[in-house]
């Protein structure tokens, strides 16, 4: 038997490759990385988001590659009152939250944003169980 123990990466399609990067970069401070033959990537901690232009997709692909289909959290240490703030600063409407969730390892407190796509995201803190 296999046992799995993290992500180490994702891939999400979508319209705008820069677009996408300047969002991410500066909504949620990931670091927009370059590898490969210029194909570009959104890192943070130990994992990264990879990037495919809709309609230029890397092979091999999902079977039905979409953009804005994405649903996935994301936690942070720092404080949701300063999350909420920084978002409000950056014009990203929050569109639900803060809220409480059930998280892999712990009870989150979360906000849900959308990025330029339209994919769902969860910013989450744990909370003390």
């Amino acid at each position: 038997m296999i046992s799995i123990d993290r992500i180490d990466h994702f891939v999400l399609t979508v319209a705008d490759i820069a677009a996408t990067c300047a969002f991410y970069q500066t909504a949620l401070g990931m670091e927009v990385v370059e590898f490969g033959a210029g194909r570009k990537a959104l890192a943070f901690g130990g994992q990264k988001i990879n990037l495919h232009q809709k309609g230029r997709e890397f092979e091999p692909k999902a079977l039905h590659p979409t953009g804005g289909s994405a649903d996935f959290c994301l936690t942070t240490t720092v404080p949701m009152a300063e999350v909420i703030a920084h978002l409000n600063g950056c014009g990203v409407a929050i569109e639900d939250g803060p809220v409480a969730r059930t998280g892999a390892r712990a009870p989150l407190v979360s906000v849900y944003i959308r990025d330029p796509d339209g994919n769902l995201v969860e910013i989450s803190n744990e909370a003390a169980g």
